[in-house]
């Protein structure tokens, strides 16, 4: 019994359960004659096969249950991030596919008196819709850019900081605000973290160096997901309270 059950225990089960299904073979039968035990067939009937498959179900789950939670408004982006923030590992294309599977997606609240801006690239999905907080230390990030007025011009800052601790993780200064400067802060912030920051949501407003492909392709190489408030919103966050 125990070399048939070793081999491939839920297999071996499901095969008990389609003999009975589909020649309706008394399981006591099958398990006679596979040399299996009925409360061994029992235990493992209904496992699913394998531990992707037992991830896979309890994603579901999760996903399931945030997006009941949102009242069936969250999207795949808002989905994920409250699952990140869960301490799940998956990414947002996972996340989506799932919905997609599950017949699962968001309902739009129409605003009011919006408008909009020609001419500028698309902008990322808002992954934190305003909650400026985070569970743990590299979840959420947030960057802003600042014009400075010196005694010899302009002077721009642009800065990076984590929405767990409010630390100032990277800056970046320069006389153009520019993608550049974006770019150099992102850089910085990154390696204050040791480099490995895959799954980090950057949250920004709509400016042209936010948008722009360059700050695009640096988000992607290290791994990091673009977020976005509303257009029109003028800030992200505070930076004075950073340290």
């Amino acid at each position: 019994m125990g070399e048939v059950a070793a081999a491939d225990p839920a297999q071996v089960a499901g095969v008990i359960s389609d003999c009975k299904a589909e020649q309706n073979i008394p399981h006591t039968v099958s398990c006679r004659v596979l040399g299996v035990s009925e409360s061994w067939f029992y235990k493992w009937k209904d496992k699913p096969v394998t531990a992707c498959e037992v991830r896979r179900g309890q994603l579901a789950e999760a996903i399931r249950r945030v997006f009941d939670a949102s009242g069936g408004t969250y999207g795949s982006p808002k989905v994920w991030i409250t699952l990140v923030r869960e301490g799940w590992r998956v990414s947002v294309n996972t996340v989506a596919k799932t919905m997609a599977g599950l017949g699962l997606a968001g309902r739009k609240i129409r605003r009011r008196g919006g408008f909009t801006r020609p001419g500028r690239r698309a902008a990322a999905p808002d992954c934190v819709r305003r909650d400026f907080t985070a569970d743990a230390p590299d979840q959420v990030w947030a960057g802003d850019m600042t014009e400075i007025v010196t005694g010899e011009g302009k002077l721009y800052l642009a800065a990076v900081i984590d929405m767990f601790s409010r630390r100032l993780l990277g800056y970046a200064m320069g006389q153009r605000h520019d993608a550049e400067l974006v770019v150099a802060s992102l850089q910085m912030a990154a390696a204050t973290r040791g480099g490995d920051v895959k799954g980090v949501i950057f949250h920004s407003d709509h400016g042209s160096e936010y948008v722009s492909r360059r700050f695009k392709r640096a988000c992607r190489r290290l791994g990091v997901t673009q977020s976005m408030g509303r257009v029109g919103s003028c800030f992200v966050t505070d930076f004075s309270s950073s340290g």
